[in-house]
């Protein structure tokens, strides 16, 4: 009996590796261009759990994953989206419903074995974060505690998976803190902070999906 590959196809994520390196050059140059192309991102990221669906059994896992993909997208959008709204509170709203989509995928389907000693690493992250941005995050402090609690424990999460799934957690953190200083103290960083917060966070996402998949189609080979 013929076992089946236990790695996505390549060719899935090209046009997901290639709009993400473009929208960060645009990012870059400031191109009013990279905000269409942010648009893009996540539905690309969709194609590679799409071409795997036939080879992976699980029905709720696939739903985590794509639950995770749109609600990540509609972070994304938000400002475009939801024009006449708080773009940070909705963001906080889709992306925290994006981390606990990833935490349960963690926990029910992918994750394997104990959690590794250094994961508390996370745990201190979110008590600095805390400390240093409380003061300036206003009438938000607690909606960014909740969701730096939500965003550490996907971290943690990832730890117990697939080592693609362990970085991808580090860089969407990396990404989010990054983040949070551009809101919070904008002055803070420097000019290039913009492409470096969306390199991180496609970076994660990718490796973070890249992860899960061979780990979903290596129990159902």
């Amino acid at each position: 009996m013929q076992r089946r590959p236990t790695s996505p196809p390549l060719w899935a994520f090209v046009p997901y590796i290639t709009v993400s390196a473009i929208h960060v050059a645009l990012l870059a140059l400031e191109s009013p261009a990279a905000g269409p192309s942010k648009l893009l991102l996540m539905p690309l990221l969709a194609i590679p759990v799409l071409v795997s669906m036939r080879t992976i059994r699980s029905r709720a896992a696939l739903a985590l994953l794509f639950v995770a993909i749109v609600f990540s997208w509609l972070g994304d959008s938000a400002g475009a989206l939801f024009p006449t709204a708080p773009e940070v509170p909705l963001m906080l709203l889709f992306f925290g419903i994006a981390h606990l989509a990833y935490i349960a995928l963690f926990i029910r389907h992918v994750g394997r074995g104990r959690m590794p000693w250094w994961a508390l690493v996370y745990a201190a992250w979110w008590v600095a974060m805390l400390a240093f941005l409380g003061p300036h995050t206003g009438a938000l402090l607690i909606a960014v505690a909740v969701y730096g609690l939500v965003l550490g424990a996907t971290a943690v999460f990832s730890t117990r998976c697939h080592p693609l799934v362990a970085v991808g957690g580090a860089f969407f953190l990396a990404s989010d803190t990054l983040l949070a200083l551009r809101l919070f103290l904008p002055d803070s960083l420097p000019s290039w902070s913009n492409p470096a917060i969306m390199a991180t966070y496609t970076i994660g996402q990718g490796l973070i999906i890249a992860g899960a998949l061979i780990a979903l189609r290596k129990r159902d080979a």
